[in-house]
């Protein structure tokens, strides 16, 4: 038994761009809430200011005390452990589209991804042996 679906001719006021209206108001709510919450916080918000509300947040880590000449000095183990995390991040981000296509690549795919995860082990263990993991 074969059916065959007629279609008659498009309806009014129907059109191509029809499946990205659920998108363009997606983004529309969005833009609205983040104008919303800029323009309600100042009318919200507490209004009792001090000085350590007032002075630059270097997550918890005190600089140093003042040279002769510049500003106080922050440590750079704290910007050292954020560039490595970033660093590692992103390595392992790659590591996404292999596990969604894993089927399609085969044999191939497997040695690319273990050689992959063999050079991000081999930096990893650098830097560690390097010190570069140690808090002191």
């Amino acid at each position: 038994m074969c059916s065959t679906s007629r279609r008659g001719p498009p309806k009014e006021g129907s059109g191509v761009l029809d499946p990205y209206v659920p998108l363009v108001l997606l983004f529309a709510l969005a833009l609205a809430f983040a104008v919303f919450s800029v323009a309600i916080a100042p009318l919200v918000g507490p209004r009792r200011y001090n000085k350590a509300k007032l002075d630059a947040y270097e997550c918890g880590i005190e600089p140093s005390p003042q040279p002769v000449i510049g500003g106080g000095r922050m440590p750079v183990a704290y910007y050292l452990t954020a560039m490595l995390f970033i660093l590692f991040d992103i390595e392992m981000v790659f590591l996404y589209p292999f596990a969604v296509s894993a089927d399609a690549l085969g044999m191939f795919g497997v040695v690319e991804i273990v050689l992959f995860i063999a050079t991000v082990g081999f930096a990893y263990i650098y830097v560690w042996r390097r010190g570069g993991l140690d808090w002191n």
